[in-house]
């Protein structure tokens, strides 16, 4: 990479942090504040009802206040990610950034609190005096042996959970890919040898969790920079390195590594060498967790053992050991059950239940999202993905069900199985919805065409794909513009080096091409000069081509001209062999959780068999986004109130849905604030098959339906993923001018996923 492409994704990242407004977190009400009886209330006097309540019982802070789902992410900023000692303000982005993850994956209101303290005991007074604000209480970076100081002050002082994740996240997840990898090996824990480098937190803490698991005392050898932790010696030297120092005169990590069934690394790149690899026992088990490069390369281990079971921190590689599996969801467990800290137990809890959900069969929802990938648990597949759905309603309610069985618990749950259900309902209203799918087209190896390969936004998509995705993109366009324009983007990506082209003014192909599309059209007035033509001009022509010979996937258009031009050339090349468009199907992802929205283009007035096939397109499609349909037919009528066109289409379209037994829940035709608010849908109608919020809007125009669409993206903060052309085999989507790089990067996943996935 250039300095220039450096310093432009350095910028990206500023940017990012700093507009549209700076930091990535705000303060949002959950009560109106429209009027002086809602200020009455929030503030004097009726806020002094809440706070005497509370002065009588504490316990009633949980009903009045956010604190029972609030954390605190507390920090010194003395061992932050890889920048070490940086101090407490410029620690301050990654602290939020820890707090949007709590947020995101597990709904968990946060506060990051930076603290200028470095001595321990004095950081640890400070936590202390905070816990009538919080639920929850999550150290981060703090270094080592500083952290384990605050934490043991804080839990033996503190009525709250006290959770550092850096030591017992690493350590739970460690622990349930160690779980894993000893049963695919078919070893246990109690006979296994264990080398280890890393004296850190992380490091101590999985040793300790591999001890709860099983592991004898005297098979953990730990390794740092000074060689063997061995008894007598003084040179860094810590207490808790100090309980694992064996009586020997070994002293190098050469010298021990013989026989080893499990290397654990925490410590840094090329520790560990491919000749020790041969060294360990049958079948070893390298972790090698060091961050962004290992002790030693996935390919090195397995050459030298090919019989090795790996895991990494990497995101590249198989089993990567992400805390990310661990700490949304103990912390959603224990503040839902008011647990008063988080004790071996409920880490065990956590431990086992991410093991099983590896071990377990696959969900269907899960198995939608992650089309393409192998799933099944094994070597290569020890521990969930990180944007597994199911992660939420397992290990939350694991580790709430270990907290209530040992005692920890002050508002214990009446109904497990009902929690379980509650936690796996909320799991997908996220602004992460689009991860599953990168995580399908990261392994499908699909390619993708896009037809306006000049277009900036292109050009950043198809470097974000190169970097997201295992997706080849194909551009479509003139070589010396893409290549100016990449350098002046100060991308990194170069045309025939990074992705193919094809160069519309001169391709070695264009004969094929011109007389591919001639022998198609040729009945439908196409002559041979005019293939020529348009294959020389027509870039949408000349993607539908490249789909149809088989030398790409999918094909992306449309980000500039009107959709329905697109969809004419779309439709000549590639609507044969049973594939017709049927409907354009926008998702809008909102705050609350996703919308889907048909048809937003193809049919002005659909007939009655056009919005049936809608919606059952829409439902395919809606379960593969792991989402249960439930789809409103909406019309200006409601449930035959008016004798109006729309309503008798919308009526008729029910008929033709009702004559065949359907998997998924419809109702109509009705009005849209029916479809999305129960209680009025009630009233209106009692005897409604629906239950709870439609989050599939059917329309009985494009008008209707496009007009949704753009008022949710423009005025209710709407992120589009679409339109998604349905009917086509996933071999083509046609996108609107309006996209962003962004938008384009999601739709290469959509069109990166295999065929069965979209259908």
């Amino acid at each position: 990479m250039t300095d220039k492409s450096k310093d432009n994704l350095r910028q990206a990242a500023l940017d990012y942090h700093q507009f549209p407004k700076p930091g990535k977190l705000e303060i949002r009400a959950t009560k109106p504040l429209a009027n002086g009886r809602d200020l009455a209330r929030a503030y004097s006097p009726g806020v002094a009802e809440a706070c005497l309540e509370i002065k009588a019982d504490a316990d009633t802070a949980r009903a009045y206040t956010s604190r029972g789902n609030l954390v605190g992410v507390v920090t010194n900023g003395t061992a932050v990610l890889g920048l070490g000692n940086i101090g407490a303000l410029a620690s301050k982005p990654v602290m939020e950034g820890k707090a949007v993850l709590f947020k995101k994956f597990a709904n968990i209101d946060c506060f990051d609190i930076e603290l200028n303290e470095p001595d321990p005991y004095k950081l640890a007074e400070i936590v202390c005096s905070l816990e009538p604000t919080f639920g929850a209480i999550n150290l981060e970076d703090i270094k080592a042996p500083d952290c384990f100081i605050v934490e043991k002050i804080c839990r033996e002082r503190m009525n709250i959970p006290v959770f550092h994740d850096d030591q017992h996240g690493t350590a739970i997840v460690v622990g349930a890919a160690a779980t894993n990898a000893l049963h695919v090996a078919g070893k246990k824990f109690e006979d296994i040898k264990v080398v280890s480098t890393g004296g850190g937190a992380a490091g101590i803490a999985c040793l300790n969790m591999l001890l709860k698991l099983g592991v004898k005392r005297e098979n953990v050898w730990l390794c740092d920079i000074a060689g063997l932790v061995y008894q007598g010696r003084t040179e860094e030297m810590t207490p808790q390195k100090e309980a694992y120092a064996q009586a020997s005169d070994l002293r190098t990590l050469d010298d021990v590594i013989e026989g080893a069934d499990l290397f654990l690394g925490l410590s840094g790149p090329g520790v560990l060498k491919p000749e020790m690899v041969k060294k360990m026992a049958t079948r070893p088990i390298v972790f090698a967790l060091a961050n962004p490069t290992p002790e030693i390369l996935p390919d090195l281990a397995r050459e030298a053992s090919p019989n090795a079971i790996i895991a990494t921190g990497r995101s590249d590689y198989p089993n990567q050991v992400n805390n990310v599996l661990c700490f949304p969801f103990i912390f959603r467990g224990a503040l839902d059950v008011g647990a008063t800290e988080i004790n071996d137990d409920m880490q065990i809890a956590c431990v086992e239940g991410i093991a099983a959900l590896a071990r377990a069969t696959t969900s269907a929802e899960a198995a939608a999202a992650y089309q393409g990938e192998k799933l099944t648990f094994g070597a290569d597949y020890l521990i969930p993905k990180p944007f597994d759905p199911r992660l939420m309603g397992v290990v939350a309610s694991a580790v709430a069900k270990a907290a209530m069985e040992t005692g920890v618990a002050k508002t214990p749950l009446d109904d497990m199985a009902e929690y379980k259900k509650r936690l796996d309902g909320s799991v997908f209203k996220s602004a992460l919805l689009m991860r599953p799918v990168f995580e399908a087209a990261r392994t499908a190896s699909r390619r993708i065409v896009f037809s306006e390969g000049e277009d900036e936004r292109v050009l950043r998509a198809a470097q974000a794909v190169l970097e997201e995705t295992t997706e080849t993109p194909i551009l479509i366009g003139r070589p010396e513009v893409i290549e100016r324009r990449c350098e002046r983007a100060g991308l990194k990506i170069r045309p025939q080096v990074d992705f193919e082209i094809v160069n519309p003014e001169n391709d070695p192909r264009y004969y094929d091409y011109w007389t591919t599309y001639h022998s198609l059209m040729e009945r439908q007035g196409v002559t041979p000069d005019l293939a020529k033509a348009i294959m020389r001009t027509n870039t949408t022509a000349i993607a539908a081509i490249m789909v149809q010979r088989g030398e790409a996937d999918s094909m992306i258009c449309g980000t500039f001209g009107q959709y329905l031009w697109h969809l004419n050339y779309v439709t000549q090349v590639l609507g044969r062999d049973g594939h017709e468009p049927t409907a354009a199907l926008s998702m809008m992802i909102l705050e609350d959780g996703p919308l889907f929205i048909a048809d937003t283009h193809l049919h002005p007035e659909p007939t009655p068999a056009q919005i049936a096939k809608t919606v059952i397109g829409a439902a395919r499609h809606a379960k593969r986004f792991g989402i249960t349909p439930n789809i409103a037919l909406c019309s200006h009528s409601q449930f035959g109130s008016l004798d109006i066109d729309s309503g008798r289409r919308m009526r008729a379209a029910m008929a033709l849905l009702d004559a065949e037994t359907r998997d998924f829940c419809y109702e109509g035709e009705m009005h849209i604030d029916a479809a999305l608010d129960p209680e009025l849908r009630e009233r209106i109608f009692p005897q409604s098959r629906m239950k709870g919020s439609a989050n599939v809007l059917v329309f009985a125009n494009s008008d209707a339906a496009s007009g949704v669409r753009n008022i949710l993206k423009m005025k209710g903060g709407g992120l589009e993923v679409g339109p998604i052309l349905m009917g086509m085999g996933n071999r083509a989507h046609i996108v609107t001018p309006s996209i962003t790089a962004r938008g384009l990067l999601n739709m290469s996943a959509i069109a990166g996923t295999p065929v069965s996935h979209y259908g």
